[in-house]
């Protein structure tokens, strides 16, 4: 089977992107011409969805404020065996939208990242971003055990299993980052693709901000690392806390043995509670670890539900 056999959906998810989505859709209507468009207009202010109608796409719309708002309703909508996503800004270069899904249903694989690569001599990413980038590359590849080399890459293809197993808890522009660990942690085979990557065109700006939203991809990683990799946390700090302790009540043993006195109450108590402590987290994490396991194995039952490609059916 030929990528022409495959029920292909593009999701693009747009916010004010009157003077780049028109293009976006014609590239895709290009690159992938049996492929259906769905631009989701995410409270525009401006003339976003009547371009995109115009050029050809299927718009709908999704109310509440956030592109991982958008991303959640469009993967419960719509029905297709090949997804792709891609951002509504022109950034990301359509044409190898064939490559990437070629790269899915040939594996057959269940994700296909466009790992960026900058094809503007000045550099294309704002201040602060590739590093950030960078620095969330390679903290999730240690975190989650999975090699990462563009995980807050907009530009996506998906089966259709994938998709449906997703459970897109996300918000705003930390959907890609889950999207990343939900992969890593499911383990499903994917891969990556290099794909172009360009400045916005003059007039249209960005909707990311570079500290609030780090700082909110940040915190969602320590929350799946919690959930994910509970007796690592709990665990570290069970020991930590317990260590702490022993180093704080050891000298108090000492002048007990010496003396049979306790002169430093206050000190001992806090020993003690530490180590208490300690314990518990430890104990909690292994709970944590066993519910996990459990939740793991649901994941990837429920996963099997769906079918595979229909080539490999």
């Amino acid at each position: 089977m030929t990528i022409e056999d495959y029920r292909v959906a593009v999701i693009v998810p747009c916010h004010n992107e009157e003077l780049t989505v028109a293009t976006v859709v014609r590239d895709l209507k290009d690159a992938v011409p049996h492929a259906e468009v769905y631009v989701y207009d995410n409270n525009s202010t401006d003339k976003t969805s009547q371009v995109a109608a115009e050029a050809g796409a299927i718009v709908r719309t999704e109310r509440r404020k956030g592109k991982g708002n958008v991303v959640r309703r469009a993967f419960a909508d719509i029905e297709a065996d090949v997804y792709l996503m891609i951002d509504g800004d022109d950034t990301y270069d359509a044409s190898a939208a064939p490559r990437l899904i070629e790269a899915l249903v040939s594996g057959p694989l269940d994700h296909v990242l466009g790992v960026r690569e900058d094809t503007n001599a000045d550099g294309s990413y704002r201040p602060g971003h590739a590093t950030g980038n960078k620095v969330f590359n390679k903290l999730t590849t240690a975190l989650f055990g999975e090699q990462v080399s563009d995980m807050l890459s907009g530009y996506r293809a998906f089966s259709r299993r994938f998709i449906k197993s997703f459970p897109a808890n996300s918000y705003e522009f930390e959907i890609e980052t889950e999207l990343t660990i939900h992969a890593a942690n499911l383990r499903v085979p994917q891969a990556e693709v290099p794909v172009g990557f360009k400045d916005r065109p003059e007039g249209s700006e960005s909707k990311l901000r570079t500290f609030r939203d780090g700082f909110k991809i940040l915190g969602l990683l320590a929350h799946l690392m919690l959930h994910e990799r509970p007796f690592l946390v709990l665990g570290g700090l069970g020991l930590l806390s317990s260590l702490l302790g022993l180093a704080l009540g050891l000298p108090v043993v000492v002048d007990y043995a010496d003396t049979g006195l306790v002169p430093r109450f206050p000190t001992a108590i806090l020993a003690s509670s530490l180590v208490l402590l300690g314990v518990l987290l430890v104990g909690v994490g292994m709970i944590m670890s066993s519910v996990l396991r459990s939740t793991r194995e649901q994941r990837r039952l429920f996963y099997l539900q769906f079918p595979a490609f229909p080539s490999q059916r």
